[in-house]
């Protein structure tokens, strides 16, 4: 069995678990950990040059770096994305280039490298994965070559799902996939903070990633406070003015 039918299987095997087209995300994300020698894999597709979805991770570590990069607004998924090119980064290249993103991700996983490539085929230009090392494992430990056949391999799978797959007024189903429904409520902040104190987009979702980065909390977190009113838009406007 080659490594595209080993992943194939490895997505089919994960149905029972992961069922439903909301959750094929994750079961690719899985799928790709499970084949390659690497500590988990996250999934996230752009919809805009600024708006990124992730939507899978194949663990708990993976998500929590998804989310991160997201957060804090920068690292390799993000620089993969923009440059088209593949990304690899140890603990050190993490550090030097990202260094907001490098102390998030230490202080709360054991990830330690990650590896960005940007989707393949009809995908191209809208979504990247991202494989996550742990020690003792390298970014090195990992072909380049093996790395690019899962990746076009998950790109297909996706990409087929996609276009079979019927879409509604909200959208095609595996936009509910739950990490995708956690972001859509950081959109809605952005709307709401944007609207309620007339700012543009840009500057309330740094207003919203000043506030999670102060109080050591996702992005998500942040936004699904500030819709369910925990956290009023008089105290995230206070709390920008103070630095706190």
């Amino acid at each position: 069995m080659d490594l595209t039918q080993e992943f194939a299987a490895r997505v089919t095997a994960a149905e029972s678990e992961l069922p439903g087209p909301e959750l094929l995300p994750l079961r690719l994300a899985r799928a790709c950990a499970q084949v390659l020698p690497v500590a988990g894999a996250g999934l996230s597709v752009y919809f805009s040059a600024d708006r990124r979805l992730p939507l899978g991770g194949s663990g708990q570590a993976a998500g929590i770096a998804e989310r991160l990069q997201f957060t804090v607004g920068e690292g390799p998924c993000l620089t993969a994305h923009s440059s088209g090119n593949p990304v690899l980064a140890d603990e050190e290249e993490l550090r030097t280039r990202w260094p907001v993103f490098h102390d998030a991700l230490v202080a709360r996983t054991a990830i330690r490298g990650v590896i960005a490539l940007p989707l393949a085929g009809g995908l191209r230009g809208i979504g990247s994965l991202d494989l996550f090392v742990e020690p003792p494992g390298s970014v090195r430990d990992l072909s380049l070559a093996d790395a690019f056949t899962v990746t076009t391999a998950l790109s297909d799978s996706f990409a087929a799902a996609m276009d079979q797959e019927p879409r509604s007024e909200s959208g095609p189903a595996w936009l509910d996939a739950p990490a995708a429904g956690r972001r859509a409520l950081v959109w809605q902040a952005v709307g709401f903070v944007s609207t309620g104190l007339e700012l543009d987009s840009t500057d309330a979702l740094a207003l919203l990633r000043a506030q999670a980065y102060g109080s050591s909390r996702d992005l998500d977190e942040v936004a699904e406070a500030v819709l369910a009113d925990r956290l009023s838009l008089a105290d995230l406007s206070q709390a920008a003015e103070t630095g706190h």
